[in-house]
């Protein structure tokens, strides 16, 4: 019996080290990105893409205050409520923080200090972000006023609360691969990009299993909306039977090809939009009219 309980402690503490060493935060390269000269004006391109300030800004911010990265947005999910922290450029936000931690971040979900963060920030989109855009965009939001707003802390119960456990979800639900996987042709490799990496749409337009890993096999087909109002739409051409034409006006302007007016979470996501060069949403047309349709 000694033997036995002796054996059962070994194996636990065998255990435990491989499930810490599973779950141990990704590193990266402190040289990262270094033989790069950062583009500013590219940055902004990116930071629009990205939407960025739409969720980072003040709620209500309009105008030049949506430069404002304070953060503040309460993002309620079955998990709990996540706030949007403070990213502006200085103490109570990114001030301080090297590239390399900056890139950390954004494609890996882990904090200067070590800690994984949630998916509510949606790392697993911006992993396939390019080395460039994503110096550029540390650049540009260098040059952005600062907050002195403090970040407020998620509201998450046990067990969500145990960060290392994060580690875990990780490993089950973020993937390298590209959902519209192969090489394509150069506007659909552009179109892919912007919807899954930068534009990240899947987040919100995929629906989730019970541990809030997307199910990629009914990519962008519609998902409840956390907030417990309305669905989010399919966008896949199983529904969405706009022309390509229709989609790049609607990406700009926000007018439907049934003279409606985009709302919600949405008005946003076109506001972004409308910033990019108009090949780019031609892109991401190209790429919602190629993507499989899914009921």
């Amino acid at each position: 019996m000694k033997r036995l309980i002796g054996l059962l402690g070994v194996l636990a503490m065998v255990g435990l080290a491989v499930a810490w060493a599973l779950t141990r935060p990704a590193p990266l390269d402190n040289d990262f990105a270094a033989d790069h000269a950062p583009d500013v004006e590219n940055g902004a391109l990116v930071f629009a893409a990205a939407g960025c300030a739409s969720c980072h800004a003040a709620p209500e911010a309009d105008g030049e205050a949506k430069l404002v990265l304070a953060g503040g947005h309460a993002f309620a999910s079955d998990f709990g409520t996540f706030y949007t922290p403070n990213i502006s450029p200085g103490p109570e936000g990114i001030g301080g923080w090297t590239l390399a931690a900056f890139v950390r971040a954004v494609t890996k979900g882990v904090s200067p200090d070590g800690q994984h963060y949630y998916p509510a920030f949606p790392y697993s989109a911006y992993q396939h972000m390019t080395p460039g855009d994503l110096s550029d965009l540390f650049a540009y939001m260098q040059t952005l006023p600062t907050a002195d707003t403090p970040s407020q802390p998620h509201d998450v119960g046990f067990p969500f609360n145990i960060r290392r456990a994060l580690g875990f979800w990780k490993l089950l639900f973020v993937t390298n691969t590209y959902t519209m996987a192969g090489d394509l042709p150069p506007e659909l490799t552009r179109g892919r990009y912007l919807v899954e990496a930068l534009g990240h749409c899947g987040e919100c337009h995929t629906p989730r299993n019970g541990l809030g890993g997307l199910d990629r096999s009914a990519w962008l087909a519609g998902a409840p909306n956390p907030s417990g109002k309305g669905q989010i739409p399919n966008i896949t051409p199983a529904k969405l039977d706009w022309s390509v034409e229709d989609l790049i006006y609607y990406f700009e302007s926000g007018f439907t090809p049934d003279y409606d007016s985009v709302g919600g979470s949405m008005a946003a996501v076109v506001s972004n939009l409308a910033q990019l060069p108009e090949s780019d949403r031609a892109a991401i047309a190209a790429y919602l009219k190629a993507v499989p349709p899914v009921n």
